[in-house]
């Protein structure tokens, strides 16, 4: 599990042991993966955070069983930055039921 401590910095490259693909908590559920808005957080500190589980049993265990997902291939997260920056990446970390998505838990 990645901390908040050992987030992947804005701008480095993923690390090699990083999983090919990853599943990411999305806004609401859509028909057309193409419409997926994927759901970011903000860190106490106010900087950007996207969430990524590297298993879908992770993502539903640390989100909560409703929560939407898409699942993307990790070379896709450059183009995700670009479209929708974010500062950091956290990997299966665990979201307190009470911060749980609106619908979702």
């Amino acid at each position: 599990m990645t901390t908040p401590e050992d987030a992947q910095p804005e701008g480095k490259p993923i690390p090699r042991e990083f999983p090919p693909v990853v599943y990411l908590p999305c806004v609401e559920a859509v028909a057309d993966a193409a419409q997926a808005r994927v759901a970011m957080r903000t860190t106490r500190d106010g900087r950007v955070a996207l969430l990524a589980y590297s298993a879908l049993d992770r993502l539903y265990d640390c989100c909560g069983a409703h929560q939407p997902w898409i699942v993307m291939p990790t070379p896709g997260l450059d183009a995700l930055q670009k479209a929708q920056p974010f500062q950091l990446l956290l990997l299966d970390v665990v979201i307190p039921e009470e911060k749980r998505q609106e619908g979702a838990a």
